[in-house]
């Protein structure tokens, strides 16, 4: 099927590499891009979308997977979805952009940020783009599973082995992981070992941190080492907040984030 573009009042669908995306238009002024985490869609930012509607224009992408858009048919890694916000920007000829990203959203900002030179400024809220570190405890889990996956496949053969790994993954895994479908569950499990510290430091735009100090999936360590190594960049962080520091403190973080898109 050919790219294409269609619009119904202010969302719209393209085709990109196969698979139709959707995303909002909303607002007047200078562009913002604001891209969700994992397992979310447009309606998760919408608080956010409302204070950037005071004074930008603001796009709100569904990534493929989530919301109303279609999920791939390959496991994709972060260079295809980086492609999908590039792709975006280039049909509607945005110049000059502002990104927003929440977690998953965050590594899509990072790897597009690092390539892209004319990015106005960059909004990283508890965002991913670090490979967790990994317990001994985590490898000997892992090399457990492994193990047992090989004696499943040899004592009950594969479609049967498949079934019985899938309930396992959906009991042990994370919430994101176990409310996945299996091309979703492999493309998370792809994704999460992207490590994107070797580009954070090539990122020019001006960059906002914000974190909530509680965040356990993307720890405050992450935001302090993205602080040091992305050259223009500043951190603020909200005390007693978790990984949705924007629903946490919605009136702090607002402030915050109009006074940085304003300033």
């Amino acid at each position: 099927m050919p790219n294409a573009t269609f619009a119904v009042n202010m969302e719209k669908y393209a085709e990109i590499d196969g698979v139709k995306v959707h995303y909002t238009v909303e607002g007047e002024g200078k562009p913002l891009i604001l891209m969700h985490g994992w397992g979310c869609n447009t309606t998760t930012l919408a608080s956010v979308e409302k204070v950037a509607l005071e004074s930008h224009k603001v796009y709100n992408i569904d990534f493929p997977g989530h919301g109303k858009s279609q999920e791939p048919g390959e496991v994709w890694g972060i260079e295809r979805y980086t492609r999908v916000l590039e792709e975006i920007i280039n049909r509607e000829g945005i110049e000059r952009p502002s990104l927003l990203g929440h977690s998953f959203g965050g590594r899509v900002g990072i790897l597009y940020s690092s390539r892209h030179d004319d990015v106005d400024k960059l909004i990283l809220v508890d965002a991913a783009g670090i490979k967790p570190r990994r317990s001994m405890k985590y490898y000997v889990k892992v090399y457990s599973y492994k193990a047992w996956k090989r004696l499943l496949y040899m004592s009950l053969g594969r479609e049967k082995a498949e079934k019985k790994l899938d309930a396992y993954r959906s009991k042990v895994g994370s919430s994101d992981y176990a409310q996945a479908s299996p091309m979703m569950r492999a493309i998370l499990s792809k994704v999460v070992n992207e490590d994107l510290k070797s580009v954070m430091p090539s990122i020019k735009a001006e960059t906002l941190l914000v974190w909530g100090e509680n965040d356990t999936a993307t720890p405050l360590s992450d935001a302090k080492y993205m602080e040091k190594h992305i050259p223009n960049a500043g951190l603020v962080s909200f005390p007693g907040c978790g990984h949705y520091s924007f629903l946490d403190n919605p009136y702090q973080f607002a402030a915050v984030l109009r006074s940085f898109l304003n300033s």
